[in-house]
């Protein structure tokens, strides 16, 4: 806000005394007719601030007739705006930021809102306009916007592609109904990367709309694999040795593919140098700005053109324009000095003959539109001039609804002329949605912007040498990725009327048996070909993938895939040792369960041996998850099950030694420990322990869990497919925290090794301790070191032995006892003699 006040400042203070007036221009409509209601439009009619006859756009000046022409429509309907009828005032901004922003500041000067600027007397009143059209070109619009904006003055422009525009925040009254170049600069650089040109030069306006489309294309390019040789920036303002400059880079490169983002006006002083230094036999790629200009396909000095390919609009055609555009004629309004100008432009004579101006013929008035063909009275092509007509529609469509909303509202019904307002206009703009007669369905989304929809154009020659503009293809945001661009190749016709696809490339493909290495300190897209390495291939010209070789290194050797399985002898060994192992525990269980009334069995809590049998059982049998092929749901269950079943059957084993010591406490006088630490205890410690171990791994497998992997790196002739654990902190926290309990475990069975007891468990389990931490200890460098499926092999060896480890040293020994020394297995003899007091605890 700031910065506009400003602005503001500065231009009123260039202020006359009787005028609004900057640098002594006056600053009055070009053209206007009072309504009910006005919209205000501002378009570059001359390209330069002074009135001279070369400076006459034609273009713009059509721009003009066809808003118009679309208000005089919308007057004569009576389903849109009954009732109501809409004014205009145009202004000429004459290609010009300041004039832009005094035309924008004019056009807002009405009762209420510079009050505060200056006083009623000193500006010329106008009726208020309640929104803006235009500018042609993105940087005068920034301009207008910077003080229309703070005024909530919604501006609709059908020219001004700009991204830059699309920013809210910055510009949050602006609209437009052509494409932001956002989506023409991805679908330029789609279009060059589907003819295989990698290799490009681009040339781009020093403005606003040049500079971010430009940059925007550039970005796009690279991530389409498309790199660009030079970049040049160009203005209209720029002197002939710079544009000789810029001609001269573009003689030197070796990128024959040229893409030009260039405004109208600055493109033409670079086409006038190109047509006196001779073609350069470039193929040329061209912005929406100027793919359409008629202007430069009616000109045969720039032939050299002819094969140009670029993105436009889609074309339409308004009924009754060109008669409308045919009737325009200067006693319309004898005083309007525009219309004089713009008929001694186009019939190239003068009202009044002087000595500065010497043209052929006086003009008549009898002379007649309807016999010329030129840019102002061709409607065969309205892609851009279509855009203003929109524009009015959308805004005529906003005051509709505004309309019906007031005249729903009891309090407003009297009232025959509403008022309205700018912001009103604005909020309604937002949310408008209408239907164009042409069939085109016109709404904004939330950057302003309207869908996006383009034709690939084709300059072709004609016989006669005049070139044409021909559809060849379309671009469509609408579709789906692969379907947005579609071409029809087979008609287009490129630089110098050739019929093959021009190449423009840094470096040519590599054949067959040789592979791409790029250039020390040059773009990617430059390389040498050199011969493939031993275990590469590149059997298709311009391949980058490698494969295990043949001796000529252009045929792929399919490599070996490598897991351990189940037909494998080492697989079989270890299925074997694991069914064993399940099987012996089965067998243990059972007897455990005939002889569960006898002394050994009760001793110690029988509920935890029968808990451990099966934890064991689980230890063993998760070792086949290991084997065979792995998928998603193996290798998430390997580690988990394993994980899962080790701690239980360690939970199980430190339950047991806690109740050794617990057990020698109670005989001490006084102690009822046996009390607190009974059964029901000891279950919710193996519960707790376990729990900790299942929440460990829901962690792992939801944030990182493991998955196969095709390790193709560790050998170069074979594929390892491993189960890779995902996230190595999930996998070391899993058996981190079971050699924390298995620690725990030995240090307190340690220390009830030398309780008297005829029947220490105490002294097995530390012996099975023993053996279980030897075993993971030599585990962790020998899991790491193993190669391939010996790596899963480890794994599964240290499973089992860790397992066998326990049920021998803890199991054994009882059963030794149940079915060899029956006659040990009583109380007296479980108690011994020095320990008779002991209880026995079930």
């Amino acid at each position: 806000v700031p910065v506009t006040v400003m602005v503001l400042v500065m231009v009123v203070g260039c202020v006359g005394d009787q005028s609004c007036s900057l640098l002594g221009q006056t600053t009055l409509p070009v053209l206007s007719a009072d309504g009910d209601v006005n919209i205000g439009a501002v378009f570059s009619i001359h390209s330069q601030p002074l009135f001279k006859v070369h400076s006459f756009s034609l273009r713009d000046f059509q721009f003009a007739q066809i808003l118009i022409f679309a208000l005089e429509e919308i007057n004569k309907r009576s389903d849109l705006l009954p009732g109501l009828s809409l004014g205009y005032q145009v202004y000429d901004s004459c290609a010009s930021v300041p004039l832009a922003i005094q035309s924008a500041l004019a056009l807002m000067n009405s009762p209420g809102i510079h009050d505060s600027l200056s006083e009623p007397s000193s500006c010329s009143r106008h009726p208020a306009v309640l929104g803006i059209v235009g500018e042609s070109s993105s940087t005068p619009t920034i301009g207008i916007l910077s003080v229309a904006g703070p005024f909530s003055m919604p501006v609709i422009s059908h020219f001004a592609t700009c991204d830059c525009l699309s920013n809210r925040k910055k510009y949050p009254t602006f609209f437009r109904t052509i494409p932001s170049d956002l989506y023409q600069s991805q679908a330029l650089a789609k279009l060059v990367k589907h003819f295989g040109w990698t290799w490009v030069g681009v040339v781009n306006s020093n403005s606003d709309y040049g500079n971010n489309g430009m940059a925007t294309f550039i970005e796009a390019a690279h991530q389409e694999g498309v790199c660009v040789e030079y970049q040049e920036a160009i203005y209209h303002t720029d002197s002939r040795e710079k544009l000789l400059e810029t001609v001269r880079v573009m003689r030197r490169a070796t990128a024959r593919v040229v893409v030009l983002f260039v405004g109208l006006g600055d493109l033409i002083p670079l086409l006038n140098v190109l047509a006196q230094e001779g073609d350069l036999g470039l193929q040329w790629v061209g912005s929406e700005s100027w793919i359409t200009a008629r202007m430069l396909a009616e000109k045969q000095s720039y032939g050299f053109l002819r094969g140009a390919v670029g993105f436009a609009f889609g074309n339409i055609k308004l009924d009754g324009l060109e008669g409308f555009l045919d009737s325009v004629h200067p006693s319309q309004d004898p005083d309007n000095s525009l219309l004089r100008e713009f008929w001694e432009t186009v019939f190239q004579c003068s009202f009044k003959r002087s000595r500065e101006e010497n043209r052929g013929t006086l003009c008549t008035g009898a002379e007649s539109l309807a016999g010329l063909k030129n840019q102002y009275n061709d409607v065969s092509d309205l892609r851009i001039s279509s855009k203003v007509y929109t524009a009015v529609y959308a805004i005529a469509h906003s005051l509709h609804n505004i309309q019906t909303y007031l005249k729903n509202d009891s309090g407003r019904s009297n009232r025959s002329v509403p008022t309205y307002t700018p912001q009103q206009v604005l909020d309604y703009l937002r949310e408008v949605r209408f239907t164009m007669k042409t069939g085109e369905e016109i709404l904004f989304n939330g950057h302003g912007d309207t869908v996006v929809r383009y034709e690939l154009i084709n300059w072709q020659q004609d016989v006669d040498g005049t070139l044409n503009l021909h559809s060849v293809g379309l671009y469509d945001t609408s579709m789906a990725p692969e379907k947005m661009l579609m071409i029809n190749q087979k008609k287009i016709v490129w630089a110098g009327g050739q019929a093959e696809v021009p190449v423009s490339v840094c470096s040519q493909s590599c054949p067959p048996g040789t592979r791409k290495a790029v250039q020390k300190g040059k773009h990617v897209c430059c390389y040498d070909c050199i011969p493939c390495a031993e275990g590469e291939i590149s059997n298709i010209t311009g391949m980058y993938r490698y494969y295990w070789s043949n001796e000529n290194r252009d045929h792929c050797l399919l490599k070996p895939v490598e897991f351990l399985s189940f037909e494998e002898i080492m697989g079989i060994v270890l299925v074997c040792f694991s069914l064993v192992g399940t099987g012996v525990t089965t067998l243990v269980a059972v007897v455990f369960f005939v002889h569960r009334d006898t002394p050994i069995v009760r001793a110690n809590n029988s509920e935890l041996s029968f808990l451990l049998l099966f934890s064991l059982t689980l230890c063993f049998l998760c070792s086949l998850t290991f084997i065979g092929q792995p998928s998603e749901w193996s290798c998430m269950l390997r580690h988990t099950a394993f994980g899962i079943a080790f701690v239980l059957c360690i939970s199980c084993v430190l339950g047991k030694t806690l109740v050794v010591l617990m057990a020698f406490r109670a005989t001490l006088p006084g102690s009822n420990v046996m009390k607190w630490f009974g059964p029901p205890l000891q279950r919710l410690c193996v519960l707790a322990f376990t729990f900790i171990q299942v929440l460990i791994c829901v962690i792992w497998l939801t944030i990182s869990p493991p998955f196969p992997y095709k390790n193709m790196f560790h050998y170069k002739q074979k594929v390892i497919l491993e189960c890779n654990v995902g996230s190595a902190i999930g996998f070391w926290a899993v058996l981190g925290y079971i050699g924390l309990l298995a620690l725990l475990c030995f240090v307190l069975a340690f220390l009830a090794r030398k309780l008297p007891d005829n029947f220490n468990e105490a002294k097995f389990i530390t012996f099975s301790m023993l053996i279980f931490c030897a075993v993971w200890i030599t585990f962790i460098p020998a899991y790491v070191s193993s190669p391939g499926r010996f790596t899963v092999a480890v794994e599964i060896f240290a499973i089992l032995a860790s397992s066998f480890g326990l049920f021998f040293c803890i199991f054994v020994p009882k059963c030794f006892i149940i079915l060899l020394r029956p006659e040990r297995n009583t109380k007296k003899h479980v108690m011994g003699k020095k320990s008779s007091d002991v209880h026995v605890h079930d």
